[in-house]
């Protein structure tokens, strides 16, 4: 039975030589091959139903290119290396080429090409097995699309199994796709999604990979090349150390150009000539293989975009469509004062120290991302790595420096973060003024006070009956403070005894309103609501929190209460051209802001945050002296902020807030958190901080800072002789 339909199917193969009709001849060779192939009548019609626009319309899996503020290449996604490219921008070599080695009647069939069906017949039954093929381009096109469009594993088997079933869904969709579409657009299509070897997905990656070229560049041999590969891409690999194959299948592609005319046979002869000469690119695909110094970043933008709801319903999703998707993605971060934030950072502590010293910038008003730097190498490679800090962990675990893909500075999944010490007072005074007690609010601040509150987490200041009795660092702060005093010395009995007045758990909500996330078990369960009051500890930084998340809350008070999303991004495009949008029609990209304080409010914590730096309150008396005098004679602009330590210097933080810029940098060991910095490194930070805020606003306006109302500065305010 098999024999005779077979038979049958090439005598109509042979009446198509004699000049009938195409559609008389699919239609006699359809049935009989279906039979062949077992499928049943219903099988058969739904395996050849496919809308012709559905086709036509199909865009390939493309990279995504993700660029720097300036618009400098960062870093590529992709599953297949692929960019498309219009045939306008392809040598007319390639075009020429790819037709002579894959369809030379490609101009003048409808799809199908009939006759070059019945050699192979020929060929294969001489053969006993499959030696030539007949697919035409238009059909190789077809199956590429069902393939990449394929939702399950069946369904690309189904695209690529080597079945009678396969070749007719192919024929059939391919003579529907030529009523629809030009011959130009069909070979532009192909020559975006044939596979050239080396992880090369349509013409332009393939003229990149090879020859470090754009497609409409390609000469005469080095397009023969590419379209030779297309055929068997590991069998004709140039790259190997024998290149015999590779040449002789150029060489027959070149032939097959003369056979075609589209090339003489002198010039085929000049071809013939010219040796193979590579040019090899390896694409960079993911944050391994971005710039130097930006993978943290390049990781955090990962992150963000495996949260966005508008690219899939889970982070496997959004991730897939990142890598497949074609989107141009312009970043936040600003190459300028990215480096000059590193170059901070490497002039201070070595990439082999095992303490990570980092800094994270935001643009208060935006959320936008301009820098983050820290002495490690964005890599997964720790051979090399030194031992680990951690006495119980060294002799089965190499430390985390210099090489770690951890997100040390925020942004990513995997790390709780660091306590900040001092810095977290911020929240005490937020809450206080917010409940209107004003700056001027003063309190006789001993050298150790004991509170209502047990002791707690990470705190072994405890007195009579178990409670919690914090302590000065030194007895220069013994006496009656205000915010001002308060918070520029940092005093911690102050601090403690106005947490009582408004509530530890006001605090802990504050906290959480500028953006703070509890990321371990502990903090978590003392951060409930049921809690929340008793963490007394809170105003002293016993939390873990990230370099991102304290530069942003920061960035907040900077810009009078405007809390923005940290923000990756600048924009993004889809493979149109067209900005992507979320359900609602918003820019996905566009800053995501509110305002969760009064403005007085904010401006009243950012008068005393002056007195940190030696800038001085617009409106009280700082004290006479500061935690970090020389910020200001270094920044030489209007500069708050607020320095931190822990118990025993086991992490060193400060927080420089400008209205241009806000910058939170921290010392710590991330692999041992009982490791101490020590006092020598507790100023880093500071340092750090203060010359990259200098070096950075220097390209920026000056701006100052707009004083708080009588309200919110209180009665017994004393005018400083500086002014915003």
């Amino acid at each position: 039975m098999i024999a005779r339909t077979l038979r049958v199917a090439g005598g109509f193969l042979a009446l198509l030589r004699t000049g009938l009709i195409v559609g008389l001849a699919v239609a006699a060779l359809i049935y009989p091959l279906a039979a062949v192939s077992g499928m049943g009548a219903k099988k058969g019609a739904d395996a050849l139903v496919m809308p012709p626009d559905a086709l036509r319309q199909s865009m390939p899996a493309q990279t995504s290119h993700v660029y720097s503020a300036d618009g400098a290449l960062l870093a590529q996604f992709y599953e297949e290396y692929r960019t498309y490219t219009p045939i306008a921008s392809m040598s007319p070599n390639i075009q020429h080429a790819i037709v002579a080695a894959e369809d030379a009647r490609f101009w003048e069939h409808h799809g199908v090409d009939f006759k070059g069906v019945a050699r192979a017949f020929v060929a294969n039954q001489k053969a006993g097995g499959v030696s030539q093929g007949a697919s035409t381009i238009t059909m190789q096109y077809v199956r590429n699309v069902l393939r990449d469009t394929a939702r399950t594993p069946a369904e690309v088997n189904e695209a690529t199994e080597q079945t009678g079933a396969r070749k007719l869904r192919e024929m059939k969709l391919a003579l529907e796709l030529e009523k629809h579409m030009s011959k130009q657009e069909i070979l532009e299509r192909y020559l975006n999604v044939a596979y050239f070897g080396h992880r090369a997905y349509g013409i332009l990656a393939a003229a990149e990979v090879y020859f470090s070229k754009k497609p409409g560049d390609l000469t005469v041999p080095e397009a023969a090349l590419l379209a030779g590969l297309v055929q068997a891409p590991s069998s004709y690999d140039p790259s190997g150390s024998d290149a015999k194959a590779a040449t002789t299948r150029r060489d027959y592609v070149i032939d097959r150009m003369v056979d075609l005319k589209y090339l003489s046979r002198a010039d085929a002869a000049t071809a013939h000539g010219v040796p193979i000469a590579l040019k090899l690119t390896e694409p960079p695909n993911d944050c391994l293989a971005t710039r130097p110094g930006y993978g943290f970043f390049c990781a955090m933008f990962r992150s963000w975009w495996a949260d966005q709801p508008v690219f899939g319903a889970n982070s496997t999703e959004r991730l897939d469509t990142l890598r497949r998707g074609g989107y141009n993605i312009v970043t936040s971060i600003d190459p300028r004062v990215q480096d000059i934030a590193q170059a901070q950072i490497n002039k201070r502590e070595k990439s082999r120290s095992p303490y990570a010293l980092g800094q994270v910038a935001i643009e208060p008003g935006t959320g936008l991302v301009r820098a983050m730097a820290v002495n490690r190498v964005y890599s997964l490679d720790r051979a090399s790595n030194g031992p680990h800090s951690d006495p119980r962990q060294r002799k089965r675990l190499r430390g985390n420096y210099p090489n770690t893909v951890n997100p040390l500075l925020g942004g990513g999944d995997g790390m709780a973060g660091y306590q900040a010490g001092s810095t977290f007072k911020m929240f005490t005074m937020l809450a206080a003024l917010e409940q209107g007690l004003p700056l001027s609010t003063s309190i006789y601040s001993p050298k150790t006070v004991q509170t209502k509150y047990k002791t707690g987490r990470s705190s072994s200041a405890h007195c009579g009956n178990d409670f919690w009795c914090p302590s000065n660092a030194s007895d220069s702060m013994t006496g009656r403070q205000t915010m001002w005093s308060g918070f520029g010395k940092s005093v911690n009995t102050y601090w403690v005894q106005l947490e009582q007045r408004v509530g530890a758990d006001s605090a802990v909500r504050m906290a959480e309103r500028l953006g703070l996330h509890w990321r371990t078990s502990i903090d978590q369960q003392l951060a409930s609501p049921a809690r929340a009051k008793g963490w007394g500890a809170f105003t002293l930084g016993v939390a873990d929190t990230t370099p991102m998340e304290m530069a942003n809350a920061f960035a907040t008070v900077v810009a009078d209460g405007v809390h923005c999303e940290p923000t990756p991004v600048v924009s993004i495009t889809d493979v149109h051209g067209k900005p992507v949008v979320d359900d609602k029609g918003v820019d996905v990209a566009k800053p995501r802001c509110a305002q969760v304080l009064s403005p007085d409010v904010a401006r009243g914590a950012v008068d005393a945050a002056r007195c940190v730096t030696g800038y001085k309150a617009a409106t009280g008396d700082c004290g006479g002296w500061s935690t970090a005098s020389r910020v200001f004679s270094t920044v030489r602009r209007p500069v708050a902020g607020k320095s931190g330590t822990t118990d025993d210097d086991r992490t060193a933080w400060f927080v420089g807030m400008t209205p241009g810029l806000t910058i939170a940098g921290f010392i710590a060991d991330p692999d041992n958190p009982l490791h101490r910095v020590g006092a020598g490194n507790a100023s880093k930070p500071r340092e750090t901080v203060a010359d990259t805020l200098h070096d950075s606003l220097a390209a920026m306006p000056w701006r100052g800072f707009t004083p708080p109302s009588p309200q919110i500065v209180g009665k017994k305010a004393v005018k400083s002789s500086r002014g915003l």
